[in-house]
């Protein structure tokens, strides 16, 4: 996509939006293998595993063909299929209007919320999302319907299309904790809520905020990182900006490269560790490759768990 995220570019990623799945049943090398699977409103059966009879199954349940190659008997358990809302948080601050290839990571933002809302839309669950800026965040209320998905991607694309690099307003880091405040608000148990954003201006604020908020829902932090977040370019010197000062930077001394690197890192690493501290899984997702890829990578590809079933 490039600058910015047409509406019509969002639309056309249904798709592809397909070989991932954000259910809770997960392939092992899945970020998201082992999470919980949320209590609530049955809407079918899912099949969880195969097992030996035991005295007092259901004879209907077994899998004679399983039974056969074993040679003892085997059943197979099924488990609700859970209706589960799902919430998308993007980030479009000032902060996000930054790429040095490829895209933009507010176009990368945009297109995540765009693959997970028509992922979500498939599978029958109803979809809402709180989009932000440095001004302001606005909310979709949650619907199942694909009118509620458009409402989405449209309120995404009109505050992407705003950003610019002369923008004079002042960059909102607090704006991050405020957003997952209200998230909490609206999502009291039982919800998806997936954040697309480079979390900039995270803190412990914002790490016992997901901390307390996935107790109760499911979280997937969607970390967009720009490819000279982990390597440099080979040039002498480089100007960067944010839109009120600039700055150049002698990238031919060592020690100012090894510097910026060391920060970088250090910061992409205190998001990440979120996975193991907290349990809320962390994907990280550059803007020099195809997301809908990388998704389909870090959450599996559904033709897999069917070949396991």
């Amino acid at each position: 996509m490039g600058a910015y995220a047409e509406l019509d570019s969002l639309i056309a990623l249904q798709f592809k939006a397909r070989g991932f799945t954000l259910m809770h049943t997960q392939p092992v090398h899945s970020l998201l293998f082992g999470r919980r699977s949320s209590h609530v409103r049955g809407r079918g059966l899912d099949f969880e595993e195969m097992r030996n009879y035991v005295s007092g199954d259901d004879v209907r349940s077994i899998d004679w063909r399983v039974t056969a190659r074993m040679q003892k008997p085997f059943v197979r358990v099924y488990s609700e299929e859970r209706d589960r809302p799902t919430m998308l948080v993007v980030d479009q601050r000032i902060n996000m209007f930054f790429g040095s290839r490829v895209s933009m990571k507010s176009v990368v933002a945009a297109e995540i919320a765009a693959l997970a809302a028509w992922r979500v839309f498939q599978q029958g669950d109803r979809i809402g999302a709180f989009v932000f800026n440095d001004e302001k965040a606005e909310e979709v209320r949650m619907h199942r319907s694909r009118a509620n998905v458009l409402r989405v991607l449209d309120r995404i694309s009109q505050q992407n299309r705003q950003l610019r690099g002369d923008l004079t307003v002042p960059s909102q880091p607090d704006r991050l904790n405020e957003v997952i405040e209200a998230v909490a608000r609206t999502c009291r148990h039982d919800a998806l809520i997936i954040i697309a954003s480079d979390f900039d201006g995270a803190d412990q604020k914002t790490r016992d905020l997901l901390m307390n908020l996935s107790q109760s829902n499911d979280v997937i932090c969607c970390l967009i990182y720009d490819a000279l977040a982990v390597k440099l370019p080979a040039a002498e010197q480089l100007v960067v900006s944010n839109g009120q000062l600039q700055v150049e930077l002698l990238l031919g001394q060592e020690k100012i490269r090894n510097s910026i690197l060391d920060a970088s890192d250090k910061r992409i690493q205190s998001i990440l560790s979120w996975h193991k501290e907290i349990g809320t899984p962390v994907l990280p997702i550059s803007t020099v490759e195809d997301v809908a890829m990388q998704l389909r990578h870090l959450l599996g590809d559904i033709a897999s768990i069917r070949r396991r079933i």
